[in-house]
């Protein structure tokens, strides 16, 4: 599926050859978002005159031309703050207009990007699905009823509609790489503490990612270089590791009989078609195991790590349960029944879990999954709320317990026509290499770079 709308480097060099302008960008943006309706993608949409007033004050500012994201529109997932809009987690009950814009999406401002709105998600970023939502249910752009995935869901879809070129959005069990899977786009959760969490509100904070979505790896690149920042103010904060040097990359691949297809022998036999590609693109391919892996996301859930969106919504849930959306009600009830004991016992065995896939990172230097298993429609997931989402994350769960970095990389459709999604996963701060990887198997021209400096985040915490 080729994605409706320019890339971030054909607007740039729209705007900078003066063929085309950020208030131009902007009218079309605002009439795409128009056009559209409200189909679920977004929660707050900035008006048309709005969004050409900011459009023309970007193109006041000095040497605006050549600003490194000049006019380039885009929007935020609504779990994230931007001063004067609100944020609203999907739950209009503990909405609130922010007063500072989190220092990630400030310095996407700063390099001149255009914040278009601020995009649907599954209520308090706890789903996978996108189906989690007062407001109306996003389907995924490939139709028939199928799913958005979440719980980045508005996030995905407006960049698959091509209505903005990059999102801002969120990765905490697989929010950003699942949407991102069913609507044919590229997904990256980058090395946890690359993006600057502040200005987040945290589902699990010990876990949460900044991440974001788009097109092209290319377009990734040229992102993550004004977006990636060391913030003091965030705790979980750390540089980016080596840059990729350009020698031939061994692939991990799960012995067949461990890979979960949960039936679907469709996407099952074209997952394996595409396994069949990898050494013509170049990859050394070496066999592995993926159960320390799977592992390490059945705690995800069944341990107490649910217990920690409890810390930011807690008071919340006791005050005003009704506000929020039953099935969401149900997975933060459940944290309680957990004790320190709990936490103490399933730490000790996530640590041992680490231990065992560190070792296996020497054999190979990334690994491809699918990115999901299965697909369902809105129906089936509403029919079997908590069954479906489980199976969604299969293969995301255990990527922030273990410090994975990881992309989604959209792979065609399957033999009766839905997306197909293929996942690069490596070691923490191995990005770039998995970025290489990934753009090897968009077939995308990627050169080997040299290394840049650190940047430090400026703004303070909310």
């Amino acid at each position: 599926m080729r994605i409706s709308g320019p890339t971030i480097a054909e607007i740039l060099a729209s705007h900078e050859s003066g063929s085309g302008s950020p208030t131009a960008t902007a009218a079309r943006v605002a009439d795409a978002m128009t056009a559209a309706g409200d189909d679920g993608t977004w929660i707050t949409r900035r008006s048309r005159d709005e969004l050409l007033t900011a459009a023309a004050e970007i193109e006041r500012r000095p040497g605006a031309r050549t600003l490194p994201l000049y006019g380039v529109p885009f929007g935020v997932k609504d779990s994230i703050d931007v001063a004067g809009l609100p944020t609203t987690l999907a739950c209009p009950d503990y909405a609130y207009t922010a007063t500072e814009t989190a220092p990630a999406v400030q310095r996407l401002l700063d390099a001149g990007a255009l914040c278009v709105g601020k995009t649907n998600l599954d209520q308090f970023a706890t789903g996978l699905n996108g189906t989690r939502t007062p407001y109306p249910i996003p389907r995924s752009v490939y139709g028939d009823e199928l799913i958005c995935g979440g719980s980045s869901s508005g996030s995905a879809r407006a960049v698959a509609l091509g209505q903005v070129p990059f999102c801002v959005a969120t990765d905490t069990a697989g929010s950003g790489r699942v949407p991102a899977a069913l609507n044919g786009i590229v997904g990256w959760k980058p090395s946890r503490g690359l993006i600057s969490a502040v200005g987040l509100v945290p589902a699990c904070k010990s876990l949460d990612c900044m991440t974001l979505m788009a097109a092209t790896v290319e377009d990734l690149d040229r992102v993550f270089e004004v977006i990636g920042a060391v913030d003091p103010n965030d705790p979980w904060s750390r540089t980016r590791g080596p840059l990729y040097d350009g020698t031939r990359l061994r692939v991990g691949l799960p012995a067949e009989d461990e890979l979960e297809f949960f039936g679907d022998d469709v996407f099952g036999v074209a997952h394996l078609a595409l396994r069949d590609r990898l050494a013509r693109l170049g990859f050394d391919c070496v066999t592995t195991t993926l159960r320390p892996f799977l592992d390490a996301g059945e705690l995800l859930y069944q341990g107490p790590w649910v217990a920690e969106r409890l810390v930011e919504f807690g008071d919340f849930l006791a005050e005003h349960p009704e506000s929020i959306l039953p099935v969401i009600r149900e997975i933060l009830t459940g944290g309680y029944r957990f004790d320190a004991v709990d936490v103490f016992r399933a730490q000790q065995e996530l640590q041992r879990l680490r231990s065992v896939v560190a070792r296996l990172w020497a054999d190979f230097d990334v690994m491809v999954v699918p990115t999901i298993g299965t697909t369902f429609t809105v129906g089936e997931v509403l029919a079997d709320p908590i069954r479906t989402n489980t199976v969604l994350g299969h293969y995301t769960h255990f990527g922030n317990l273990l410090d994975l970095t990881a992309i989604a990389v959209p792979a065609g459709t399957t033999a009766d026509g839905r997306p197909l999604s293929a996942m690069v996963l490596g070691p923490a701060l191995s990005d770039d290499t998995v970025l290489a990887a990934a753009a090897r198997l968009l077939d995308e021209p990627r050169p080997v770079r040299a290394q840049t400096h650190i940047r430090l985040a400026q703004k303070e915490p909310r």
